[in-house]
Order: structure tokens, then sequence, then C-alpha cells
């Protein structure tokens, strides 16, 4: 159990951030690793703000999560958000770090996994990202799953994402979260988005028409004691799609360069996702940019109705 006095601690709120907790605005969090990691400058810290802003925009408040000098950040201020869009001093932060990065100080971004664990901290019940991660593909050699799902499955929380990333392995991905008992929901669309583009070969367990149908589920699972996470995928906006066979070639290509450079663990995500930028000509990063505002904008509008 989680004791209240204690995590003063560890854990510090923005003006904002604490303000919506008091008059119980809606928050919405919002994770770092894509700042630090995910994106080069400018474009993370363009993005970073322009997330925020949509959300505020939609009736809600954003709370971007990080860990800077060991303490435990719910909400940025713009000195903040710089220090993590530039700052190299920064560890990819998972539920393995995360203990070892507070206690000594130290500075982390939270990836999906960590944001739900700060997200718990807060009582916050939305997340918006760009992707969730997942199994990766050869995972029944390599063994490589991401934490996001356990910590998903863990948590009461539903996260918006444009499915998860096209790097994995999507349909391994689905029957893990099936075995979790994660319902995953697709935001009017019956198929599994791809993240670069609007759907998979695989189906989502349910199709969810607007915002209020979103909530009203959570809401029901959790009011019943169901625990557990949910997984509300959004398409990429159809102007911002890729080309299917374009960019799963590219992948391909960097799964390739990453086995043979013995790249694995959570150094996996970034470098794959770097060398797809590169084959792409920087389309990649138009598209993550795109459904990230996308996710952020729906994030809000179901975050209005949960309670």
């Amino acid at each position: 159990m989680i004791n209240n006095e204690m995590l003063k601690k560890y854990v510090e709120y923005n003006d904002e951030v604490k303000d919506a907790m008091e008059k119980g605005k809606p928050i919405v969090a919002l994770e770092s690793t894509i700042i630090s990691h995910g994106m080069p400058y400018p474009q993370n810290i363009e993005t970073a703000k322009a997330c925020e802003k949509i959300i505020r925009e939609g009736g809600a408040i954003p709370a971007t999560t990080a860990i800077i000098g060991g303490k435990i950040k719910i909400g940025l201020n713009d000195e903040e958000l710089e220090f993590m869009a530039r700052s190299k001093d920064i560890i990819k932060t998972s539920r393995r770090d995360f203990a070892y990065i507070v206690s000594r100080g130290l500075n982390g971004a939270t990836t999906v996994a960590s944001t739900i664990i700060a997200s718990r901290l807060a009582g916050i019940k939305i997340f918006v990202t760009g992707g969730l991660g997942g199994v990766h593909r050869h995972a029944e050699t390599t063994f490589d799953i991401s934490r996001d799902l356990d910590e998903l499955a863990s948590n009461d929380i539903m996260i918006v994402c444009a499915g998860c990333k096209s790097i994995l392995d999507i349909g391994l991905t689905l029957e893990y979260l099936e075995t979790k008992g994660v319902p995953v929901f697709g935001y009017q669309t019956d198929y599994m988005p791809a993240f670069f583009t609007r759907k998979s070969e695989f189906k989502v367990d349910y199709n969810i028409k607007n915002p209020k149908e979103a909530a009203d589920a959570a809401n029901t699972q959790w009011n019943l004691g169901l625990q557990g996470g949910i997984l509300l995928t959004n398409p990429i906006p159809e102007e911002d799609s890729m080309d299917e066979d374009k960019i799963n070639s590219a992948i391909e290509k960097a799964l390739l360069e990453a086995e043979e450079k013995g790249i694995h663990g959570k150094e996996t995500t970034p470098f794959l996702l770097s060398k797809v930028l590169e084959v792409t000509e920087g389309k990649s990063l138009e598209a993550n940019i795109a459904l990230v505002k996308n996710n952020a904008r729906l994030g809000a509008e179901v975050a209005k109705y949960l309670y």
C-alpha cells in the first residue's frame, strides 16, 4: 500500500497539475522518453509543447512525467521540458530502473511502463503516447517483451496510442494482451492500427464510436473491481499515414542491422526508429508527430468522462 505522506519525499507536482487535482479537473499523463530519446531537437520540444497545448484546448490538463534530480515530476514547466529535450544525461527509465534513478538523484525519461507507475502514484487514469511497446519480432528465441504490457495489465489506466510500434510483432502483442486480460479497443476502427499506417491485418476486441463510450467502458471495468488497464488504439490520420510497403521495407532493413550489431533490450527501439527515420528520409518522424498529436486530442476528450 502506498503511503501518501512518504510519497511527498519523492513526488513533485507542478502548479498546473496541483491545481487540477485540487479542483477535480481531468488530467492526461504524457511520457518523456519521446522527448529525450524518441525525436531529435527541436522537433522533440516542439511536439511536447504542441501536445500539451492540444490537451489544454481539449479541456484537460497535461501532466508530462519525468525524473529530474531524483524527483518524480508530475507535470513539467518550460525549463524542465527544455532540459529533457536537450540533455544527454538522461536515462531511459522502465520499472527496473525507476527506484535506482530516484534513489541516486539521477535524471530519467519515463517510458510507457514508468509513466504508468508515475500515473498510479498521482491517481491519473489516462495516458497518451505514440505507440505501445510489445512483443518484439523473434521473441520466441530472444524473449524480448516490453515491460509496457505487464505494467498496463497490472494498473487501472487507459492508454491512448496508435497501436504498438510497427517494428514489433503485432499479432503476438495482441495475444499477450489477451492472456493478461487487457481489452483492446479501436477508435472508430475494427482493426489494430500499425503506428505509421492506419491498420494491420489484426482485429481489435471492440470498435469504440466516441470518447464517452471509451470512458464508460473504463469506469465500468474499474467500478466492478476488474483491475487492469485498457488500450484505446487510435489510427494515424489518413493524410499522415505512410505507404505500408515502404515502411515495412525500412523496418526489415533496420531489424537486420540491429541483429548484425548485437543491439538488444531497451536500446532496440530507439535504434530501430532512428534507422527507419534515416531510410524514410524523415517521413517517419513527420508521421510520428502527427499521430501523437492526434492521440492527445482523443485523450483529452476521453479524460473529461473518466472518474
